[in-house]
């Protein structure tokens, strides 16, 4: 290998786990898992697709979750440090690569915090008919939505993920709720809303247009690796495989069973893929109730905005890491003296946002673009996210290479299902990527303009990227060294 062993040694490999207190268990990472990868609103995404969209679904799993998990498994085992894919890559490419993979694994965190404050202004508009309809007010909620999820996140991890798996076990009983919505009302009248259920054609792909759901898909099972994100924070290692398993069986489960309730509910073949056609099928299903879909609605207010939690401070290690890297700011790299967390990473991620935020929802720009923001936002998630994903999927073969002894140790699975996980990953996230490129998610963007805006977004997003460590390796080279390793600063708590 050309890479050196030394470059793949980490600096945050020997500082992060003094500086980081060990609190997670098996059901926190679980939780967290179902609260980065379990976005119910995409069951709403997919309804114009009809009974295909299980397919869609099904297809996901087996391309894409399911070797995710695998691969994570491995990977996570073989190296439970701070910022997962950051260190994974690291290790398999050197510095170069394994930064760019945690920027690129990073950089969606920013913008998905602003489509869950996105989400919680599109609920709410449907609770308050005729509210928030002024884009300002809109940037209100969110700037809200993340500040307080700072604020949160800022705390003790122990106390905030005690908040956040109260706030979920919620959410898994809303979502319930909204497959039972439909069950409800194929018995009362005694037919579904969707008509074609015994026609096996209905579940195929129906055009090469509806291939653009596979990107929703791909987005909606993205992060399955985000919880070792915190990987030094961990009490026990087997709780990597035992979130990897049941957090995977809880995903599967509630996207199938809300997708089927809510086509059973509502007819699919008239949907707009609205974010609200969950509580709509909620309302339909509970004979007519608004009060009982507002109920539903408030619980999943409360998910996006304790899901802005989640996202920020497990997002924040990868900044956390890139700061004990000295690849961006040392100050990122400290943690809080009393609460023990990344303090300043996670205020810098919530300032970032809040700029996309001011950004978007101003009064020059109108009021029409809430949704408009939101899938966009979604789909550069999608495309960044895939770029590193297809780095992670990669790794499995680079580290087998670079560490075979510690590789058969760990056998997460049999070598050769690991190989055949990591080639269908690395196709299913490319195609993944490409497929979001090619056509609009919503037909509120023409095909130009959708290729215009995500090439921007994602070409600053590379290119930032690279400037960023082309900067600090000009730095590194101005520090004193020792066996080829920049001599690190002693790393003081904020």
């Amino acid at each position: 290998m050309s890479v050196k062993t030394e470059e793949r040694m980490m600096v945050s490999e020997r500082i992060a786990p003094g500086m980081l207190p060990r609190v997670l268990n098996s059901f926190d990472m679980t939780i967290i898992f179902v609260a980065i990868v379990l976005f119910i609103v995409n069951a709403s995404a997919l309804q114009p697709a009809g009974q295909s969209a299980f397919t869609f679904w099904i297809l996901g799993f087996l391309v894409f979750l399911i070797p995710g998990a695998l691969v994570t498994a491995q990977l996570g085992q073989m190296f439970p440090q701070e910022g997962s894919l950051y260190v994974w890559t690291q290790k398999a490419l050197g510095p170069f690569w394994g930064f760019f993979a945690g920027f690129c694994a990073w950089w969606p965190g920013i913008l998905v915090m602003v489509a869950t404050g996105d989400a919680v202004v599109t609920i709410w508009q449907f609770i308050d008919a005729g509210s928030l309809s002024e884009a300002w007010e809109q940037g209100l909620v969110i700037l809200a939505v993340l500040w307080f999820a700072a604020g949160m996140s800022i705390m003790r991890l122990r106390f905030t993920q005690s908040y956040v798996n109260v706030a979920v076990v919620f959410y898994g009983a809303a979502v319930f709720v909204i497959g039972l919505a439909g069950i409800l009302w194929l018995i009362g009248s005694g037919h579904a809303a969707t008509s074609g259920w015994n026609h096996l054609s209905n579940y195929g792909f129906q055009s090469s247009g509806s291939l653009t759901l596979f990107g929703l898909v791909i987005l909606a099972l993205l992060g399955i690796e985000v919880p070792l994100n915190m990987g030094v924070e961990i009490v026990h290692m087997r709780s990597i495989r035992k979130y990897l398993f049941w957090g995977s069986i809880a995903v599967m489960a509630a996207y199938l069973w809300a997708t089927l309730g809510t086509m059973l509910a509502r007819d699919a073949s008239k949907s707009q893929a609205a974010t609200t056609d969950i509580l709509r099928a909620v309302q339909v299903g509970f004979w007519g109730s608004h009060a009982f879909a507002v109920v539903i609605g408030l619980i999943l207010i409360w998910f996006f905005v304790s899901n802005t939690i989640v996202y920020n401070y497990s997002f924040s290690r990868l900044l956390f890491v890139s700061g004990l890297e000295r690849r961006m700011p040392k100050q990122l790299g400290q943690v809080s003296p009393k609460n023990k967390v990344p303090i300043h990473a996670i205020v810098t991620q919530t300032v970032l946002s809040s700029l996309f935020v001011v950004a978007v929802f101003n009064p020059g720009l109108g009021s029409d673009n809430t949704q408009k923001a939101y899938w966009l936002f979604q789909a550069g998630v999608t495309v960044i996210w895939c770029l590193s994903m297809i780095l992670l999927f990669s790794d499995i073969f680079l580290v087998r290479r670079a560490f075979p002894a510690r590789f058969a140790e760990v056998r997460a699975a049999h070598p050769y299902l690991l190989y055949a996980s990591g080639v269908i990953g690395v196709l299913a996230s490319a195609f993944g990527a490409f497929i979001t490129f090619r056509s609009p998610w919503t037909p509120l963007f023409s095909t130009g303009t959708w290729r215009l805006w995500l090439a921007l977004l994602c070409g600053v997003s590379a290119l930032a990227a690279v400037g960023i460590y082309a900067v600090s390796e000009f730095a590194h080279r101005a520090q004193p060294t020792t066996g080829g390793e920049a001599i690190p600063d002693e790393i003081p708590l904020a």
